[in-house]
């Protein structure tokens, strides 16, 4: 990896560069040191290029307020996730609710009460954390999950089968939809199932834990377009990135006040 040179101007540097790593005390490390450099390069990446920038040099503004200009090192300044979960709270949930709403009968009520106590300090054992987020994880995933191409290629793939078996080309297309059919769903079943097990163990020992470290190795950038992408696939509104983008500015200002009150 490279290293990036310190203040606002190394800090979008970094967001422009998908290798780079943010040196010790830049504003980029800062976002490092709290498990949020992840997320705030996956945003970056989504966000309209005309808009970009300008939130870039905000958050970068937000990170220096909340922990200083100069070092992530002081005890002053916490590892945790306090800001992971508020953001959560305010701004991805509400997207999720939106992705889940007349499709499933999943409360996100638990979830959110986690991480409202998580920010809060109060600390919620794994299982609990588990239980919580395995089936919004499931079905938020299989939102994610890219039927329509999948669709398709299969659809293609047992046409062109069924084809080079001698069937006419309207049996060739019926048995290309009832493949594409059976097989999408498989697909998504899995896909969602895969995703949710393995995240939901991951995030909750890293969340019971309250543990920046452990939290980054659950592939956070990779979460945040999950939710993006269910959500545009779903159709259910407007302007995902820039929610998810503000909301976690504004948990870092709510942060900040905490921290000072």
């Amino acid at each position: 990896m490279t290293h990036t040179t310190v203040g606002a101007a190394g800090f979008l540097t970094a967001l422009r560069s998908p290798d780079a790593e943010p040196e010790l005390g830049a504003a980029a490390d800062q976002a490092s040191a709290v498990g949020l450099w992840s997320i705030a390069t996956a945003l970056y990446d989504e966000l309209p290029a005309d808009v970009r920038d300008g939130w870039a040099h905000r958050l970068c503004t937000r990170l220096q307020e909340r922990y200083g200009h100069d070092t992530v090192t002081a005890l002053s300044v916490s590892p945790g996730l306090s800001v992971i979960h508020d953001w959560h709270g305010r701004a991805v949930l509400p997207l999720v609710a939106e992705i889940l709403r007349g499709g499933t009968s999943v409360s996100l009520s638990p979830l959110a009460r986690l991480h409202a106590a998580a920010a809060a300090g109060r600390p919620t054992a794994p299982d609990d954390w588990r239980t919580a987020l395995h089936p919004v994880l499931l079905h938020l995933h299989a939102a994610a999950y890219d039927r329509t191409s999948a669709y398709a290629g299969g659809h293609a793939g047992a046409r062109d089968y069924a084809l080079s078996q001698g069937r006419s080309a309207g049996e060739a297309d019926a048995y290309g939809h009832e493949y594409a059919e059976l097989s999408a769903t498989a697909g998504e079943r899995a896909f969602a199932e895969a995703h949710a097990l393995t995240l939901s163990d991951a995030l909750a020992q890293a969340y019971a834990a309250d543990d920046h470290m452990a939290y980054a190795h659950t592939c956070p950038a990779s979460q945040v377009r999950a939710v993006i992408r269910a959500y545009d696939q779903k159709g259910v509104g407007a302007n995902s990135v820039t929610r998810l983008s503000e909301g976690l500015l504004s948990a870092l200002a709510e942060n900040r006040s905490l921290r000072n009150r």
